[in-house]
């Protein structure tokens, strides 16, 4: 029986089954193509995988915050006194970075500048956290150092930073931001809303390790913070600055503050304390250092206030500037107390009394008037009363009303002792006698031009300028100003020698040297007042400390200010001379 050969397989039926399998995966694949676009691409509204889409999304979209500019602040002429710069803050996830080997971690912590071991203990600290700032406020170029290493849960975020220009010599009244940029004292903290912006958002998109690889949308704009414009002229504050500095060092005073008013506007145009310190880097800074004396700290203004209180005089009608009173024997006795002048000026009119600063004059002008008389004046001119500045602290003083009061009380508050001011009050009255009795209001901030409908009269005119030309003469080789005049310019102003007060009442040996003045006379454009806190005892007198701060700063801000001057300086007169003898001797 022959053999039975074995049927073959037609090659065709082998094909039609391998283009069927292949049509069948490609059918496949098309199928779950189709399935994630409608996952992915397909509005999710319309096909009901809105939870699938959304959790896509919350795997790979954030939103970060858009950190806002904080506004400038700037002086009246626009240069800059604060400033934000964009700087670079890096936090990790310690989850994350927790996973990183020793190595890494170490050169992390090289790459910060600190300790590993302080790493990885503030690892341990927020093992269960988040979040953890690794450093604030890099440069750019230091943050990319760090991210360089490529550690997962290592990111960067923008922020800004604080920085002041002019560092210590404006640096208690500008104040200072803490690291997130919010204001924490001075103007910084009195304008915060204004100069804080709002913060924006935006989408992102994060890869595995957190890091962003893609910027997305904006959802709202970072709208940053309004410019703020201080009435501080920088030219007078260095100047100012300067010559305080240096009026503390001379005379080992413990501090020293000046003010400068623009007269005319109410404006503060300068505002310098001593000691400063440098807000760019407030390390190991005392808190001492950091008070604007100027507006915080409340002082007896002594024999500044003598003027207010002839003025007082003449105001009740009864007085004239060339009444005679009589000081002799150049002491006299109030219950409690018994005042002395330093000499027995014997007998005086209102002008001398300014110009030798006499105590016994000036008491028995005080007790003649009627009690309350002197403290309504006060009051008027702005003492006891805050001046409504907006700054943090700022001081209203104490002008002390009573029934009834005691003769050695109404002596001491004829002649600045029994009540406290501020720098800027005192300031401010000074300048009500400069405008001849308009009383304007001071301001740190520049709003514009001023008009005298701003102004209120407390005081007659003519009445303001007799009290204006009796401090004149303070100025005089008579007076005990001598040392704050200004060559070709008419002057008034006063001295004050305060006496401190210790654990045990005044003291004997600690003083405060002050001068209150203004500048031209005759027209004036600036007030001041300088205070010099504790000198030392080989001079301690207004007229000696104080009065040349006055007078030094006010010689550099005629100039400054362009004013001309009143009249000619003794080297013109006497190249004048000179010119006149030679033409006659031709």
């Amino acid at each position: 029986m022959g053999a039975v050969k074995k049927k073959q397989t037609q090659p065709g039926i082998a094909r039609w089954r391998f283009v069927l399998v292949a049509a069948l995966l490609c059918l496949l694949a098309l199928a779950l193509v189709l399935h994630l676009a409608r996952l992915q691409v397909v509005p999710a509204a319309e096909r009901g995988y809105r939870f699938l889409q959304d959790q896509g999304r919350a795997r790979t979209i954030r939103t970060e915050e858009i950190a806002a500019y904080r506004g400038s602040i700037v002086d009246r002429n626009g240069e800059l006194l604060a400033v934000s710069t964009p700087v670079h803050s890096l936090w990790a996830n310690p989850k994350l970075l927790r996973e990183s080997s020793p190595a890494q971690v170490s050169e992390l912590a090289r790459a910060l500048q600190i300790k590993p071991g302080a790493l990885s203990a503030r690892l341990e600290k927020y093992r269960n956290k988040e979040f953890m700032y690794l450093q604030r406020h890099l440069t750019p170029e230091q943050a990319e150092q760090v991210l360089s290493l490529d550690l997962a849960g290592v990111y960067s975020k923008k922020e800004y930073r604080r920085f002041y220009p002019a560092g210590e010599v404006v640096a208690q009244l500008l104040g200072f931001t803490n690291i997130d940029d919010r204001g924490q004292e001075g103007i910084e903290l009195a304008y915060d809303s204004w100069l804080s912006g709002e913060p924006g958002a935006q989408q992102v998109v994060k890869d595995l390790k957190g890091r962003t690889v893609q910027e997305l949308a904006i959802r709202r704009e970072a709208q940053p913070g309004q410019e703020l414009r201080l009435s501080i002229d920088m030219r007078l504050q260095y100047l100012a600055y300067r010559e305080l500095k240096r009026a503390v060092a001379e005379n080992g005073a413990a501090s020293g503050f000046m003010v400068i008013l623009d007269t005319r506007s109410g404006d503060v145009l300068a505002m310098a304390n001593q000691p400063s310190f440098n807000p760019n880097n407030r390390k190991g800074v005392k808190a001492a250092a950091m008070r604007n004396r100027a507006l915080i700290d409340q002082f007896e203004p002594g024999s500044t206030v003598k003027p207010l209180t002839v003025l007082a005089a003449l105001e009740s009608g009864r007085y004239k500037p060339y009444t005679q009173i009589d000081t002799s024997p150049g002491y006299i006795r109030v219950p409690g107390k018994t005042l002395v002048d330093p000499v027995n000026y014997g007998k005086l009119d209102l002008t001398s009394i300014i110009t030798k600063s006499s105590q016994v004059g000036i008491t028995k002008i005080a007790l003649d008037l009627e009690p309350n008389t002197l403290r309504e004046l006060f009051y008027r001119l702005g003492l006891g009363e805050a001046i409504g500045s907006g700054f943090p602290g700022e001081t209203p003083g104490i002008l002390p009303s009573r029934s009834r009061w005691h003769p050695i009380e109404r002596a001491n508050f004829a002649f600045g002792y029994g009540l406290t001011v501020n720098a800027v009050q005192l300031a401010q009255a000074y300048s009500v006698l400069a405008n001849s009795g308009l009383k304007r209001p001071v301001s740190l901030v520049l709003s514009g031009d001023k008009t005298d409908a701003e102004a209120a009269r407390v005081v007659e005119g003519p009445l303001a300028k007799q009290v204006s030309a009796m401090l004149e003469t303070v100025i005089g080789s008579r007076g005990t100003g001598r040392l704050a005049a200004v060559e070709g310019y008419r002057v008034a102003g006063k001295t004050g020698t305060v006496h401190k007060v210790g654990r045990g009442g005044y003291a004997d040996n600690r003083y405060r040297s002050v001068f209150a003045g203004f500048i031209p006379a005759d027209k004036p454009r600036l007030a001041a007042v300088v205070v010099i806190d504790d000198p030392s005892q080989a001079k301690y007198y207004g007229g000696e400390v104080a009065a040349p701060v006055f007078g030094a700063v006010m010689t550099g801000a005629m100039r400054l200010l362009q004013v001309p001057p009143e009249r000619k300086s003794s080297a013109e007169r006497q190249l004048a001379a000179q010119l006149s003898e030679r033409g006659s001797k031709s």
